[in-house]
């Protein structure tokens, strides 16, 4: 189980990347949350299995269709046992 932190910046919003990023995060079977910074940036924390997770990463480097991802800052995290699901915060 492993634990990351991402600040990807580009054009992430109004553009649909959150709901995007907690579509992707169910397919992968990961928790964590989405949401905008005031900076343009969106953040995310996603935590599940490693393997999991890098696809997850590799899928929101490449964005949705209305969304242009130009970097991704990805840091490792400490676990968060007790969570359970993906959410948009806002």
């Amino acid at each position: 189980m492993k634990r990351y932190h991402l600040i990807v910046s580009g054009q992430v919003q109004g553009v649909g990347f959150r709901a995007f990023t907690q579509q992707k995060a169910a397919k992968y079977n990961l928790s964590g949350y989405v949401k905008n910074n005031t900076d343009g940036s969106v953040e995310i924390e996603a935590q599940g299995d490693e393997t999991q997770i890098k696809q997850f990463i590799s899928s929101i480097e490449k964005g949705s269709a209305f969304s242009s991802v130009d970097k991704i800052n990805a840091n490792e995290e400490e676990v968060k046992q007790e969570e359970e699901s993906f959410s948009i915060r806002y």
